[in-house]
């Protein structure tokens, strides 16, 4: 693989090292099959075009894995990240060296159509609660070791992203709160912990610290967080009806985020209830792969 310093993308590096896993993994100690057939110095010319209807996600992630295979790769996009697509569409045209094109391509694929289907997913979901007001955010649900690129299509398809991992937000949930032997318990442990000296540099706060999220099983426990003024409440696996009284309850005091049990059918019916946030696993655990195919052009 060439330098990391010849990539035309600005990437994250921790994107970029996923990129070069995966390239690493498919090819191993090299392309037996191309460089036994391909001759140095032969060129391709091709096309990457959609065989599915959606949002297109993870072009940029395409050309980054060519480019870590040789920079000299022409990468030219034919439609803009995140726009709604039909089959047939040519995504993106490409040109150059034959054994890198040849070498990569699945890699390419595969990251794109990854992508692609979790944003058309996530793009169906906030077609759903257009004009509520509601917001759709994702969860820690990835596949392992993707969570970055998985998240990121979230972005692209319209979605928001819910804490990136265990360390940038307080998330009590009921094993917590079990074991701490209540939600006041539990909350106060975590305030006597997290000084901003023990507090990573990034993260959603609440002054000098880490914001904090409660999950509520019960309005009783809704009632009880709100006492004791966390900034967000994980209304769990409730029914639409017992979410809208959390809202009434709440009176705007706390950001009220609907999880458990969501699909395309009854999402509508949770955001209408007026809840800040609706959590939906299914975006990145469950998302259909985005078919994308590379047709070679003489």
């Amino acid at each position: 693989m060439k330098p990391e310093s010849t990539l035309a993308t600005a990437l994250p590096s921790e994107i970029v090292e996923c990129l070069k896993r995966a390239l690493a993994e498919d090819i191993g100690p090299g392309d037996v099959t191309t460089n036994s057939i391909v001759p140095v110095g032969a060129i391709l010319r091709g096309r990457i075009l959609a065989k599915d209807a959606g949002v297109v996600a993870g072009l940029d992630l395409a050309q980054a894995v060519f480019l870590l295979l040789e920079d000299q790769i022409g990468f030219i996009p034919s439609v803009a990240e995140g726009a709604q697509v039909t089959s047939g569409t040519v995504l993106a045209s490409i040109s150059g060296s034959a054994r890198a094109l040849l070498t990569g391509e699945r890699t390419a694929l595969n990251f794109l159509g990854r992508m692609s289907g979790i944003a058309t997913l996530t793009r169906q979901f906030v077609d759903q609660v257009s004009g509520t007001g509601t917001r759709i955010l994702d969860t820690r649900k990835t596949a392992p070791g993707l969570r970055a690129i998985d998240k990121l299509a979230v972005r692209r398809g319209g979605g928001e992203n819910h804490r990136m991992g265990l360390f940038d937000m307080v998330l009590i949930k009921d094993n917590h709160i079990d074991l701490a032997g209540s939600v006041a318990a539990a909350v106060a442990r975590v305030r006597a912990a997290t000084t901003p000296s023990e507090l990573p540099a990034w993260g959603p706060r609440s002054g000098n610290s880490l914001e904090i999220e409660v999950e509520a099983r019960t309005l009783g426990h809704v009632k009880e967080a709100l006492d004791l003024g966390v900034e967000r409440i994980l209304l769990d696996n409730m029914t639409p009806e017992v979410v809208r009284e959390a809202v009434a309850l709440n009176g705007g005091r706390a950001k009220l985020e609907a999880s458990g049990n969501v699909t395309l059918e009854n999402v509508r019916q949770i955001a209408e209830t007026g809840v800040d946030y609706i959590s939906v696993g299914s975006l990145t655990h469950s998302a259909r792969v985005f078919d994308v195919s590379l047709k070679w052009v003489a």
